[in-house]
C-alpha cells in the first residue's frame, strides 16, 4: 500500500486535490484493463467509454430487441432469447422463500427505516390566495414508471434495490422495473430477486450496462419506455443515463464512489481506517483523510495495513487507497472545512470532539455523517435517507436521491374578473415591451371596459 501522504507545511493541498478530483469526474474515464480489452474486441477498434456509450444507445434504439440480445450477448457472455430476458415472478418467489429468513427480516426492517424517513420529506400540494380574485396551487403527482439499476459485476446490491424502489414507492409510483446483468451477482442473485419479491415489484430483467439504459429509456419488444432512470453503475451506466437524458429523467450522472473524513485529536484510528477502506473497497473508490493532528496519521496507517489483511477485496482496495486517496495533513479546522466544500464529497464523515458546530458550515456534501459512532455503512444500508448520492463534485448543486425525485410538481392558475382586470394591466404592459401584441390581446379581450369589438 502507498497511499498519498500530504502536508499544508510542505505540499501544494490545492493542487494536489484538484488533482484528485479532476480523476473522479465522469470526464476521468476510469475503465480498467479488462474493460479495454472487452471494448477493441467487440467493437474491432480502441473507442472511449463515451463513444462506446453512443454507439450501444444509437443501437438499442434503432435495432430494439435485437440490439439488446446481442450486446448482452457480446458483453456480458450471456445468450438468452427475448422472452427470458423477464425474469419469472415465479423464480422471484422461490428465491423470496428459499432466502435466509435473518436476511428478510433486516429487509423489512431497512425498509420501515426508508419509509418513515421518506414520507416524512415528501412534497404535498399547496394552495393559497395572494390576493383577490387569484387562485394559485401546487400539485405534486408521482411519476408512472421508473426503470432502476442494480449493479451487478463485483458484488450483489439489494441495497440498491431498497434505496433506489422504496423512495420511489413512498412517492406513490405504482410501476417500477429492474434492470440487473444476468450474472450470479445480478439478476441471478437470490437476495437480489427475494429483495425485489418482498417489495412487490413484479417487472425484473436479465440486462445491464449501457443497453440496459438504452432499452429503459427507448423501449424494445417486451420491455415499455420508462419516464425515469435511477440507481447507480459503472462508468458505462453513467454515461449511458448522461446520453439519453432529455427522453427520460436521470437520478444523476455518478461517478467512483467517495468518502471525506475531518478527524482531530479524538478520532479512533482504527475507525478512520475502517471508513477509508469502506470505500476503497468499490474499486475504483475515493477515500481522503483531513486531519489537523499528525499523530493520527500515522495510527491510521497502522490500522490500515492490519484490516486489509482481514478483507476478500483487499486489493482492489489497495488499488483504489493508492490512486484515488490520501492522508491529509490540514493546518486547522478553519482549513479543512474549506477544502471539504470545494471538494463537496458523496460521503463527509465528521469525527471530532464537537462535530455538531462544523454541521452549519458544510455546505456542499451529499450526505454529512456525525461523530464517532455514525460510520457511513449506517447510511449505504440503514438509516433511511438514500445511499444514491451525488460524486465528482456535483454535491456543489445536486442533491441525493429521495422521494420527493419521483414527483412531477406542477402549477395550477384560476383567475376570477376582479384578479384578471388588476393583473392583465402589468401583463399587457410587459407583453407590449417584448413586441408580443398576440399576448396583449389574449388578456385585453378578457378585460371589463374593452372595446375591441365594438
Amino acid at each position: 500500500m502507498e497511499i498519498p501522504q500530504v502536508d499544508w507545511r510542505t505540499d501544494d493541498l490545492d493542487q494536489f486535490l484538484n488533482g484528485l478530483r479532476e480523476r473522479l469526474s465522469p470526464d476521468g474515464d476510469i475503465v480498467s484493463s479488462q474493460s479495454q480489452e472487452l471494448t477493441l474486441r467487440v467493437f474491432g477498434e480502441a473507442l472511449s467509454p463515451q463513444q462506446v456509450v453512443q454507439r450501444i444507445c444509437q443501437d438499442v434504439r434503432m435495432e430494439g430487441l435485437p440490439a439488446l440480445l446481442r450486446y448482452t450477448r457480446e458483453l456480458d457472455g450471456v445468450s438468452l432469447r427475448g422472452e427470458e430476458i423477464r425474469v419469472p415472478k415465479s423464480e422471484m418467489q422461490v428465491a423470496h422463500e428459499t432466502v435466509d429468513p435473518l436476511f428478510l427480516e433486516s429487509i423489512r426492517s431497512i425498509r420501515s427505516n426508508l419509509v418513515a424517513f421518506q414520507t416524512a420529506i415528501l412534497h404535498s400540494d399547496i394552495s393559497l390566495e395572494p390576493r383577490p380574485g387569484v387562485r394559485l396551487a401546487q400539485r405534486y403527482t408521482p411519476l408512472k414508471r421508473v426503470g432502476i439499476c442494480v449493479p451487478g459485476g463485483a458484488a450483489a446490491y439489494p441495497s440498491s434495490v431498497l434505496m433506489t424502489a422504496v423512495p420511489a414507492q413512498a412517492a406513490g409510483v405504482r410501476e417500477l422495473v429492474v434492470v440487473a446483468p444476468p450474472t450470479e451477482f445480478g439478476s441471478y442473485n437470490r437476495d437480489v430477486l427475494a429483495t425485489c419479491f418482498e417489495l412487490g415489484i413484479e417487472s425484473v430483467y436479465r440486462v445491464g450496462g449501457a443497453q440496459a439504459v438504452a432499452a429503459l429509456a427507448f423501449g424494445v419488444e417486451g420491455l415499455e419506455p420508462v419516464d425515469k432512470i435511477v440507481g447507480p453503475g459503472n462508468l458505462f451506466v453513467a454515461l449511458a443515463k448522461k446520453q439519453v437524458y432529455g427522453h427520460v429523467d436521470i437520478d444523476s450522472i455518478a461517478g467512483p464512489s467517495e468518502i471525506l473524513v475531518i478527524a482531530d485529536q479524538t478520532a479512533d484510528p482504527r475507525y478512520v481506517a475502517a471508513d477509508l477502506l469502506a470505500q476503497a473497497e468499490h474499486s475504483p473508490g475515493s477515500a481522503i483523510l483531513l486531519t489537523t493532528d499528525e499523530g493520527l496519521i500515522a495510527g491510521v496507517l497502522l490500522a490500515l495495513r492490519k484490516y486489509l489483511d482481514e478483507l476478500s477485496r483487499s486489493d482492489l482496495a489497495v488499488a483504489s487507497l493508492n490512486q484515488y486517496s490520501a492522508l491529509v495533513l490540514v493546518q486547522d479546522m478553519n482549513q479543512a472545512v474549506a477544502f471539504a466544500n470545494r471538494m463537496a464529497p458523496e460521503h463527509l464523515h465528521l469525527q471530532t470532539e464537537s462535530p455538531n458546530e462544523w454541521v452549519p458550515r458544510l455546505t456542499t456534501a451529499g450526505a454529512v455523517f456525525v461523530g464517532h459512532q455514525t460510520p457511513v455503512a449506517l447510511g449505504d444500508y440503514v438509516a433511511g435517507p438514500s445511499h444514491v448520492l451525488p460524486t465528482g463534485a456535483t454535491a456543489r448543486w445536486a442533491s441525493g436521491l429521495s422521494s420527493n425525485d419521483f414527483l412531477r410538481p406542477s402549477s395550477v392558475i384560476e383567475y376570477d374578473q376582479s384578479g384578471l382586470d388588476i393583473d392583465g394591466v402589468h401583463a399587457q404592459r410587459v407583453a407590449g415591451k417584448e413586441g408580443l401584441t398576440a399576448h396583449q390581446l389574449s388578456v385585453r379581450v378578457r378585460m371589463k371596459g374593452d372595446a375591441s369589438d365594438e
